[in-house]
């Protein structure tokens, strides 16, 4: 049977939840939209993570939608206050945890509630944390990860530079991390009009699915040092930005097999693999010991 529940709007009004700025909140309150998101959780069956419940609209499409439990890690206690008739509607299978989602090792907080294997991570993430939040999820060091998909919300500028392909002006550091260890997708637009209040951009659904290893294998912090040089002067040849890293960049582009000329956002997934490997074979050592002098 499904519990009749009163409507999001009311339910902010009784707990006063104005939105802050400084939580990066924005609220769902179009409930078609919100089970939207929640199908392409596929949660049904499913332990569902969920990040930011906010009112909760979110939450009650994935509870609607067939989701066996979910864990919402809220740090805003406006929020926390306001989730309880939901936890009481639906017992047993929703657990809201009063916490700061940035700190939290998920799969320890996952393992004391007696969850094992990897979930499905929800959300419609606060803007102010939504990129730190996935580069978090992606780096974690045991992989495959403790989620088996990602289904979030972030600004459409954000989710074009996840999925973007090398050659376009999107192509940066954050979509070597993900493509290289997980299958990214743009789902669908959100209009600004949907949120309250409305945000000054446009919104993307983004669905991540792990990969069950790394299309290229490299070190994930030589990964990381490499693509912080290369994008951190992207309008420069590669033979010039890697030179914040090594003084012999073309000679680490040459043992890489990369046109010294060519420039970062050109090169696919693979060729900064391939770099990572190159640094890590001995001039990330070479460079350490010259610094030392």
């Amino acid at each position: 049977m499904t519990p009749t529940l009163p409507p999001l709007r009311e339910v902010i009004a009784a707990h006063n939840l104005a939105a802050k700025k400084s939580l990066g909140q924005n609220f769902l309150l179009d409930l078609n939209l919100t089970r939207r998101i929640a199908r392409a959780a596929e949660p049904e069956g499913a332990v569902v993570y969920e990040v930011g419940p906010g009112p909760g609209g979110l939450t009650r499409a994935l509870l609607l939608e067939g989701a066996a439990r979910v864990i919402a890690v809220e740090r805003d206690e406006r929020c926390v206050a306001a989730l309880a008739d939901l936890t009481a509607a639906f017992p047993g299978r929703l657990e809201i945890v009063s916490d700061d989602a940035m700190k939290i090792e998920e799969t320890t907080l996952l393992q004391q509630r007696g969850i094992e294997g990897a979930v499905r991570v929800a959300a419609n993430l606060p803007y102010n944390i939504g990129t730190a939040l996935l580069v978090k999820w992606l780096t974690a060091a045991a992989w495959p990860p403790f989620w088996q998909s990602l289904t979030l919300m972030f600004q459409r500028e954000v989710a074009e530079r996840i999925v973007a392909a090398p050659g376009s002006a999107a192509f940066g550091r954050l979509s070597v991390l993900a493509q290289w260890r997980a299958r990214p997708a743009i789902l669908f637009d959100v209009s600004r009009s949907a949120f309250v209040p409305p945000p000054k951009v446009v919104s993307s659904v983004v669905r991540l699915e792990p990969l069950e290893k790394p299309v290229a294998p490299a070190e994930l912090a030589d990964l990381e040092a490499v693509t912080a040089a290369a994008f951190g002067q992207r309008r420069k040849m590669l033979r010039h930005s890697l030179k914040t890293l090594t003084p012999d960049a073309e000679a680490l582009l040459r043992d890489a097999g990369i046109d010294p000329t060519e420039r970062p956002e050109r090169l696919g997934v693979a060729a900064f693999a391939s770099l990572a490997r190159a640094w890590a074979s001995g001039f990330a050592k070479a460079t350490a010991n010259r610094s030392a002098r």
